[in-house]
């Protein structure tokens, strides 16, 4: 994670701006986002508006070789970006595998960071079930791994019960309190700030002092964040845009996640749900059109709309 000065408040000769545009802009700061292995020839360019040294994400299927997210890897690096990649316990087939992704990864790409998931299919590829498993097994250590991402599921999951959920991040807490790598939690995406904060405000009663990255989908289009939702078990989301909630139609008709970067930077000032570290987009709507419109924030190119809800980006 870099440490960021904002960019519009730091310009000589502008006015100091209001605090909740402050805050704002601060959030945003170390923002990251992540690509696919079927990024292409034009990943480099897709991430042109991304500051240099920033955390660039490496998203897995179950159909993704580890060599494929090899090569990302060392093109995110070579391009000036710290590559993230994604391991799922699940897909991995072995201690050896894990052993020879993490060496490689290291080596060619100088990974030290990975965000660890179970990965979605219900018969695992080998021997590791779970995140916890592969964290025991010392190889991240072993390979000088120096940050860790773990998920988080502000709105459940449609497979895990939200007690089993809560007691796995618990277990991953204490390993967490004993090593020396760095943790921090990574949120699934969803379309209200409620569930963020209440969940936020759940994990912390739970003891859990880890820092929470937030995610949220980028700017797209309703069928695309309708598709995606559908798909990652969003289904709190999808039951309220059908209600008819107001935040969440007025978010999905404006294709962004302002009103809810609002609604938590104004619930962080006033001291509600504390050591949320930042936030982190899953670019549905295409990586370019998301690193532009992220970085717009960042550099305090929004104007706070009346309405008190949410914010315009300019283009």
């Amino acid at each position: 994670m870099m440490d960021r000065t904002p960019q519009s408040a730091a310009a000589p000769g502008n006015p100091a701006l209001p605090a909740e545009r402050e805050r704002i802009v601060a959030a945003l700061q170390d923002h990251s986002l992540e690509v696919s292995v079927r990024a292409g020839g034009d990943l480099e360019r897709s991430l042109a508006a991304v500051r240099p040294g920033s955390d660039v994400y490496i998203s897995v299927l179950a159909s993704t070789s580890p060599a494929d997210v090899l090569a990302i890897a060392a093109r995110l690096r070579k391009a000036g970006f710290n590559p993230v990649p994604h391991i799922a316990a699940r897909l991995i087939r072995g201690h050896a595998q894990l052993d020879d992704f993490l060496a490689r990864a290291s080596g060619e790409a100088g990974v030290q960071q990975a965000l660890l998931i179970a990965g979605d299919i219900a018969q695992p590829l080998g021997p590791f079930d779970a995140t916890l498993q592969i964290l025991e097994t010392g190889l991240f250590e072993k390979h000088g791994f120096r940050r860790l991402g773990i998920g988080g599921h502000p709105e459940g999951s449609p497979k895990i019960a939200a007690a089993v959920l809560d007691e796995v991040l618990v277990a991953k807490d204490a390993f967490a309190q004993r090593s020396d790598i760095e943790f921090t939690i990574v949120t699934q995406f969803c379309f209200d700030a409620a569930p963020i904060l209440a969940w936020v405000a759940r994990t912390r009663a739970l003891g859990i002092r880890l820092p929470i990255t937030i995610g949220l989908a980028g700017p797209a289009s309703i069928k695309t964040l309708l598709k995606f939702a559908i798909t990652c078990g969003v289904g709190a989301s999808v039951k309220a845009l059908g209600s008819h909630s107001t935040m969440i139609t007025r978010l999905l008709s404006e294709n962004g996640p302002e009103p809810i970067i609002r609604a938590t930077a104004r619930a962080i000032a006033v001291g509600d749900p504390a050591g949320i570290a930042g936030f982190h987009f899953f670019p549905f709507g295409g990586v370019e059109r998301t690193a532009r419109w992220a970085l717009a924030i960042a550099e305090g190119r929004f104007t706070l709309n009346p309405n008190g809800s949410d914010f315009s980006v300019t283009k």
